[in-house]
């Protein structure tokens, strides 16, 4: 399996994209491709005495496309940014997935105008994976469409419900549709007309489901526009983080209370980690024809590594070809 790295993409770039290469290249016996300043990356694995499976490939190039840059610049300024050239490995064959903790909007435009869309899908989405009391459920679109048609939502459950059978061996995946209520009348013009199109595909649709229902794991993949999408994520990591900020000071506000917490200790370390975003690694851009996973902005070495880990199992497992056979099936 080879997989290129954007390794100038992130909060945390080079050092612990570079890192977590390595560990997920000796890991999971993966052929690795950097794309970045040549000279860094060198030297970060020599100081860190770095080891790679295999062959290590590097791509040199110093231009880098940032946050704040315009995505689309990645067609034409930032033609030879690392993130460009990741994608141009990815489209020539040269790689058999892309692993990137850069701009969102980049990774979309790249995924999109570079490796290009699955036939018969209107857009590409994001797809994320949000811990429960269950396990983990789906969200989509997480960021990449912030205006959105119900046929697009249609396809987000298509593709949603084709991965969790695929990846997460969920043969019958629930697909629910976030709304403001359970009623099919309920929602704008965008949810009631999706609820009719979710409804008539061959998936297992269990209809509308309210946010506050979300985090109990109601439905294996929650259906959503991207600008939604992105707002209810960030809610989840926000209220995540104050959460555990909250049980912290109540543990630390008495002598009683600091001889309690060592009793819960391990469990609290083990609910933390359930809700570490580092574990699941990133999200793929479902809807293209090749792997593309979009990892956090602030990803460190074992987010990475994750992520790596996770393009591997969805090259393997076949998705794209699932999601095409499932259009074909439904356009027939």
């Amino acid at each position: 399996m080879r997989v290129v790295v954007d390794a100038f993409g992130g909060d945390n770039a080079p050092l612990e994209i570079v890192k977590g290469a390595s560990l997920a290249s000796v890991e999971y016996e993966t052929e690795i491709t950097l794309t970045g300043d040549k000279d860094k990356i060198e030297e970060i694995i020599k100081e860190n005495n770095l080891e790679f499976y295999g062959h290590l490939k590097l791509v040199h190039t110093t231009d880098v496309i940032d946050m704040h840059d315009d995505p689309t610049t990645l067609l034409k300024a930032h033609n030879e940014s690392s993130m460009a050239l990741a994608f141009k490995e990815l489209s020539e064959d040269k790689a058999d997935a892309f692993v990137s903790a850069g701009s969102t909007g980049a990774v979309v435009v790249g995924g999109t105008l570079i490796v290009k869309r699955i036939k018969g899908i209107k857009r590409p989405a994001l797809a994320g994976m949000i811990p429960s009391p269950t396990g983990h459920y789906m969200l989509m679109d997480m960021g990449a469409n912030a205006e959105c048609r119900p046929e697009m939502l249609c396809q987000f459950g298509i593709m949603a419900s084709a991965y969790l059978k695929g990846v997460e061996g969920k043969e019958n995946a629930t697909i629910g549709l976030l709304n403001i209520g359970t009623e099919d009348t309920k929602g704008t013009e965008l949810q009631k007309e999706a609820y009719k199109l979710l409804s008539e595909v061959p998936i297992n649709f269990i209809g509308n489901v309210e946010s506050r229902e979300m985090p109990k794991g109601i439905a294996d993949a929650i259906i959503t526009d991207g600008f939604t999408g992105n707002i209810a994520l960030k809610l989840i990591e926000g209220t995540a983080i104050t959460f555990f900020k909250l049980v912290k000071n109540a543990l630390y506000k008495s002598l009683k209370n600091k001889l309690a917490a060592l009793v819960i200790k391990k469990d609290l370390y083990s609910l933390k980690s359930m809700m570490d975003s580092s574990e699941v690694g990133g999200a793929p851009l479902l809807g293209v024809r090749k792997t593309v996973i979009k990892a956090h902005g602030n990803s460190d070495a074992k987010a990475i590594k994750n992520a790596i880990r996770q393009a591997v199992v969805f090259t393997k497992t076949g998705v794209i070809d699932n999601i095409t056979a499932a259009l074909s099936d439904i356009k027939e």
